[in-house]
């Protein structure tokens, strides 16, 4: 774990906590870096200029780097001038650096008297006018650049802090880094990694340029603002901007379980080349390879996200799920039973009581058109003696079986067939059409408050 912050400008607080926050609720641990500690510290690329400087230094002493001195105003008047000849790529590079102020065209005294005099600089790398890189990435194939498009990037800036070509570079040399492996907004900079790794004479690391995650709909990579606008989050927990108090979802909050994000996260872009979809993170190290990583980007299937969910679900050990439900219900038995009733049917684990609102408050209401269907004459004789067959049910044996076999049996007695006042019955208890099993409900309701419902309904729908 290293934080990449030489961008002091975009430095945002409280961010390391976040990313280390989000990263253990995946389940996913480092063994060195940030907070850990390890050979290679520090970790923060903000507390390693030294390190930088030294190298930097090192380049100037081989020829591969200069200082520039140059204004801002001079630098915008040298984008001008290259403007207003019709250049195609106007930079700072093997041609444009001769015209400009640094050691190049000054010379050494004159540079050293700058320097001493305190005149600021930055150092840029010098990039050979003709040349060709050529690399080969694990998932792109061989990139082929030629350097004229390659301006002389800043490396060391003014205030002593490095760029992220420079600093990157240097750590994944010292820290022994062989993959580097990220998103492909990255690889237009690879060849100018690839001339710094040359500049210094060491072996460069595999490449490997992810594919973009796009948006679930049109064009274009997955941004913050679709996750507003469709409805879904976009970072892994939620996150409070300390500046501007704005809020972003996270799936954590969202009630996602993290083994479901991570399977999914896994998914995009990569495939094992096998029908096999559900994976745990001990398979994913074991399956992984960048080589069936696809070229193409991938899409941001929220649904997807959800499938995973619901199947991390309905897999839970019971007693773990039932322990979940109940730092919410408080109540162990009423958990346990919930879990029994709809752990099959739930996406989030927080559905196993939110879906199931009549279970905690009688009906005020009956669903319209089910009653107009359900609520005749049959259901009408019919529900008078469910209230009588379940007042004469022992409290002790109310269970879903005992009850199911109570009714079935009562109900042929008296030639009305179950299922055809079953709905009748389910509206009165709930008041909707549709829900979970209605025998295991009336079991967790218990006989009073069943009797009580029929009763209800009765009076209101008419008997």
């Amino acid at each position: 774990m290293r934080i990449e912050d030489t961008d002091q400008a975009r430095y945002v607080e409280g961010a390391e906590d976040y990313i280390i926050e989000s990263l253990k609720w995946l389940g996913i641990t480092f063994d060195e870096g940030l907070k850990v500690g390890g050979p290679h510290a520090p970790y923060r690329q903000s507390e390693r200029k030294a390190i930088y400087s030294k190298y930097a230094q090192q380049l100037i002493d081989s020829g591969k780097a200069y200082y520039a001195f140059d204004t801002s105003d001079e630098l915008a008047e040298m984008r001008k001038d290259l403007e207003e000849a019709k250049v195609d790529n106007p930079s700072y590079n093997s041609v444009t650096r001769m015209k400009m102020k640094n050691s190049i065209t000054l010379g050494a005294e004159a540079t050293k008297e700058l320097i001493d005099g305190g005149t600021p600089y930055v150092i840029r790398l010098k990039v050979p006018m003709k040349d060709e890189i050529r690399f080969q990435d694990a998932i792109r194939d061989w990139v082929v650049v030629h350097s004229s498009t390659i301006d002389d990037k800043v490396l060391l800036k003014a205030d002593g802090m490095p760029t992220y070509h420079l600093a990157n570079i240097v750590d994944d040399y010292e820290m022994g880094i062989t993959h580097v492996i990220r998103g492909e907004e990255w690889l237009p900079s690879a060849p100018l990694h690839i001339l710094l790794y040359k500049a210094f004479g060491w072996q460069h690391p595999t490449f490997a340029h992810l594919p973009l995650l796009l948006k679930p709909e049109g064009p274009g990579k997955l941004s913050k603002r679709d996750g507003d606008l469709g409805d879904f989050p976009v970072f892994p927990t939620q996150w409070i901007d300390p500046k501007t108090k704005e809020t972003s979802r996270g799936f954590r909050e969202e009630g996602y379980l993290p083994e479901a994000l991570l399977n999914f996260l896994a998914l995009l872009g990569w495939n094992p080349g096998t029908e096999q979809e559900v994976f745990s993170l001990d398979e994913l190290i074991e399956t992984f390879s960048l080589d069936r990583i696809n070229k193409s980007g991938a899409r941001f299937d929220v649904a997807k996200a959800k499938w995973f969910n619901q199947h991390y679900v309905k897999e839970m050990d019971d007693a773990l799920l039932t322990a979940k439900v109940n730092e919410k219900l408080k109540n162990e038995a009423l958990s346990a039973n919930l879990v029994k009733l709809n752990k099959d049917r739930v996406v989030f684990i927080e559905e196993i009581i939110s879906s199931v609102p009549y279970i905690f408050e009688a009906p005020q209401d009956y669903e319209e058109q089910i009653a107009e269907k359900a609520w005749n004459d049959l259901a009408k004789k019919g529900l008078p003696s469910i209230i009588e067959l379940v007042n004469g049910m022992d409290v002790a044996s109310f269970n879903a079986e005992a009850i199911h076999n109570r009714l079935w049996e009562g109900l042929a007695a008296q030639k009305i067939k179950p299922g055809k006042v079953m709905q009748a019955l389910r509206l009165a208890i709930t008041g909707v059409g549709k829900g979970p099993d209605l025998m295991l409900m009336l079991e967790i309701l218990g006989k009073e408050d069943v009797a009580k419902r029929i009763q209800t309904a009765l009076d209101k729908l008419g008997a």
